[in-house]
């Protein structure tokens, strides 16, 4: 797995009606860890958020992620109401009325989250364990 960054120039031809969330990581101090060092590795957010609830999201494409029938992963790194946000479009697709529906990957949405907070852990250098 690897993690393409989108810019917020880039960002509005990237979004997918089929980003759901996979999981709110609650624990002191993460958010403003995570923010931190998302902003050094990437620079400003992928969207700007101004609400108290939900100050910033860095949005990626994933790399080495088999997402059939879809034609690739986003994943959303962002903080909703002092807890970090976890979502993707894996397991999901939009249908020809632009509805989100499941693929049959869905049921490999846990695993796929647990690949991600590894590679996070990893290459932000922090603990995303309760």
């Amino acid at each position: 797995m690897e993690l393409e960054f989108i810019p917020v120039e880039d960002f509005y031809f990237a979004l997918t009606l089929a980003v759901r969330t996979m999981e709110d990581v609650e624990k002191p101090g993460l958010v403003e860890q995570v923010r931190s060092r998302l902003l050094v590795e990437c620079g400003q957010p992928s969207t700007v958020a101004s609400a108290k609830q939900n100050t910033f999201n860095y949005v990626f494409r994933v790399q080495g992620i088999d997402n059939s029938p879809a034609p690739e992963v986003l994943v959303s790194v962002s903080d909703w109401q002092d807890k970090l946000r976890l979502s993707s479009d894996y397991g999901w697709i939009l249908d020809p009325e632009r509805k989100a529906i499941h693929t049959d990957k869905f049921k490999l949405r846990s695993q796929f989250s647990e690949q991600l907070r590894s590679y996070l852990q990893n290459w932000l250098n922090i603990s995303l364990a309760n």
